[in-house]
């Protein structure tokens, strides 16, 4: 930012209207924010591509249901078995349950023993299984295009109905999960961003010493997440953005991490300024003059990296690049205008106890890092070596990853009601129905296909009974497997392969086991194609930053080692702590996209000081100034930013457990040995030679001009 520039946005007038702006502008954005989860979209089937066959399938399938309808199981268990009295309760709230609004199906069901028959209609109401201890009976809601939101209310009133004195009761199928879903996330509003603000006020106390300073970077952040969820309620209910509750909590965290720490290196900065310039104005003039390069390099860096994100064939990884590109752009904005205006209308007593007095020394001349660096600098090439083979090693623990698809009742950090439910199902033999695998085909084929069909292993009974619409035919074949596993995998690809070969008949294959199969298959591909695609654009906006082409080369090989010490460490922890066997399919890819697109920061936070430094004191000084002044930041904002994305873990879902773990565990690795050793190692041996073809480190010293600010009058 250029220092005149800087000296105007900050100036004793233009303060004013800066805070004022902001003030308006999240008032009006609050309103909105607070719709953001209603359009939320947390239907499987809609993240995944048009591409994919059981998307295919899906459009083929309108004719025969409709795609909001939501099969929902209740699960009775007692144990000892089930009494009369307690069939004759079920058979009851079983009517009860088909009247709640939104049912469209009445219960139904092949029985394995004797269950008790609807009066009106003659017609059986669930199953029950051999042993007797379990019974089910479904029911169908269709509550709109927004009723997986519904979904959890709907929920509640079937638990309020099904009570009998000794009997539990679990919801189950597509509506169980659905519910259970919605209780998961259901702490994003609240929880989990009250969760993320506490943690980080905890660090920003300790690192202030300040007990008020702490206020001026939340409230910018907090201002910051009201208008980016402004912003992407806008987008996802008149653009079509696919938002669901896991890219609202990452948002979350996201926006918090990465606003604190810019707040963070400019707080330091001014900070430094403060000592330097009598003047409060001046010396923020100084400090954005200096700080905001490096905080736009950062947020454009990650904001771009995200939107790579939208070569994606998954919707929800390709909708989660611009929600999380919004929300980097919304807060370096804000934390370049608003929290500079914040810092000198409040003045120097913001910093009490610790206030920067004109003159005073300061302190990161003599503090940890500027040891760490005197430590590191007689033997440089000894400690990046060593500290290149410990990473490399801990990169070996990869080996031990499993990616796929996380079985249904592993999916949960706790016992959640669905989970519970479908395990009952499993153990007591009784056929989850409201998950089949689904065949459309044309109605000449019908014969081969069902044959097709029968010739797979391991399959329930075949139903082609429904009457063909328009030339297609529905095949239904029950499944007696978790939708989510390998087995249920194994059977679709059987499946495909089988009616695949029927001549002319056009087969497509759908259903919840097809598209978990096919979600794997996409997250899969995703991580082949983004993963590179992401490095490169790390690496051109380095080349251009750093204008030299080794030492961007150098910071990407630190990156990608920093990733790969971080999924091995974590992976070891998964299974040996967690008990997690295994990770979703798309886990690789969201760990490399917050660790390089975010760990890059604390590459540029450093180097573009090492740059700034050595165009006066050269490279090796450079880096140990640059090491002392920053080291400090960069700790501290890992810190933040790895306590933030800890606190996803909060939230009982494996997967963001796990996103969280690693994430977190990179962020330290990332701050406190490879930005912070690693790279000044490296630095100190190279010299001025990382800057090749550049000549900057034998290149005089650029003036700086006097800033366009007034003289101090408070």
């Amino acid at each position: 930012m250029h220092l005149a520039v800087a000296g105007k946005l900050t100036g004793p007038v233009t303060k004013w209207l800066v805070l004022v702006t902001w003030l308006i502008a999240v008032g009006v954005a609050s309103v909105f924010a607070a719709k953001l989860t209603d359009v939320q979209n947390n239907e499987a089937s809609s993240w995944l591509p048009d591409t994919a066959e059981s998307t295919r399938a899906l459009a083929k399938l309108a004719p025969f249901q409709d795609e909001n309808d939501i099969p929902t199981i209740v699960v009775y268990h007692r144990d000892g078995g089930l009494t009369d009295a307690d069939f004759k309760a079920i058979a009851a709230q079983a009517s009860e349950i088909g009247a709640i609004d939104g049912a469209v199906q009445g219960t139904g069901g092949q029985p394995t023993v004797a269950f008790p028959t609807d009066a009106a209609t003659g017609q059986q109401l669930g199953l029950v299984s051999s042993d007797g201890t379990v019974a089910t009976s479904s029911v169908t809601f269709n509550l709109g295009s927004e009723g997986w939101n519904k979904l959890p209310d709907v929920a509640d009133q079937i638990r309020d109905i099904a009570v009998i004195d000794g009997v539990t009761v679990h919801l189950a199928g597509p509506g169980g999960q659905a519910a259970d879903a919605a209780e998961a996330f259901g702490g994003i509003d609240g929880t989990l961003l009250f969760s993320a603000l506490g943690v980080v006020i905890v660090i920003l106390l300790f690192t202030y010493r300040s007990p008020i300073l702490w206020i001026l970077p939340i409230f910018s952040a907090v201002v910051s997440l009201q208008v980016a969820e402004a912003i992407i309620y806008f987008l996802a209910k008149y653009a079509d953005l696919t938002v669901n509750g896991q890219s609202q909590a990452i948002l979350s965290v996201l926006v918090i991490g990465a606003g604190t720490d810019y707040a963070l290196l400019l707080v330091a900065r001014y900070r430094e300024e403060l000592r330097r310039h009598a003047n409060r104005h001046e010396a923020m003039a100084f400090a954005l003059h200096r700080a905001a390069p490096a905080i736009i390099a950062s947020a454009s860096t990650v904001a771009i990296g995200m939107m790579v994100l939208l070569f994606a064939d998954m919707n929800s990884t390709a909708g989660l690049g611009p929600v999380a590109a919004i929300g980097i752009i919304v807060t370096l904005v804000v934390m370049v205008t608003l929290l500079p205006a914040l810092l000198v209308i409040a003045g120097r007593w913001i910093f009490w106890p610790a206030r920067p007095s004109y003159g005073s020394v300061e302190p990161t001349a003599t503090g940890f890092w500027a040891r760490v660096g005197r430590r590191i600098a007689p033997r440089p090439r000894t400690v990046w070596t060593i500290t290149a083979v410990v990473l490399a090693i801990a990169c070996t623990g990869i080996f031990a990853l499993r990616t796929g698809n996380i079985p249904s009742d592993e999916q949960y950090t706790k016992d959640m009601d669905s989970t519970t439910g479908q395990q009952l199902l499993v153990d007591h033999g009784l056929v989850d129905s409201s998950t089949p695998i689904q065949v459309v085909t044309s109605v000449d084929s019908t014969d081969a296909v069902v044959s097709a069909l029968g010739s797979v292993q391991g399959l329930g009974a075949v139903n082609a009974e429904v009457p063909a619409v328009d030339g297609v035919k529905y095949i239904e074949v029950a499944q007696g497997v978790d939708p989510a596993s390998d087995a249920a995998a194994d059977q679709v690809r059987a499946v495909r392969a089988a009616v695949h070969r029927v001549p002319d008949a056009d087969a497509l294959v759908g259903g919840s086991a097809a598209l978990y199969l096919d979600t794997a298959k996409a997250s899969h591909r995703d991580n082949l194609v983004i993963i590179p695609l992401i490095l490169l654009v790390v690496l051109l906006i380095l080349l251009v930053l750093l204008r030299a082409v080794l030492s961007p080369l150098i910071l990407i090989l630190t990156v990608v080692l920093s990733f790969g010490a971080a999924l091995g460490l974590s992976t070891l922890i998964f299974r040996g702590i967690y008990g997690f066997d295994m990770a979703d399919s798309s886990f690789p890819l969201f760990v490399f996209v917050f660790l390089v697109a975010l760990g890059i920061d604390y590459n540029i936070f450093l180097m573009t000081r090492v740059r700034e430094e050595t165009a006066t004191r050269g490279t090796r000084e450079g880096s140990l100034v640059a090491l002392a002044s920053t080291g400090g930041v960069i700790t501290s904002a890992g810190l933040v930013l790895a306590a933030t994305f800890a606190v996803l873990g909060t939230l009982p879902l494996v997967f963001l457990a796990e996103l969280a773990t690693a994430v977190a565990l990179g962020v330290i690795l990332d701050t406190m040995i490879v930005r912070s050793v690693l790279v000044t190692a490296i630095n100190l041996d190279l010299g001025g030679r990382i800057w090749w073809p550049s000549k900057l480190d034998r290149a005089p010293a650029a003036p700086v001009a006097a800033p366009d600010v007034e003289t101090e009058v408070v």
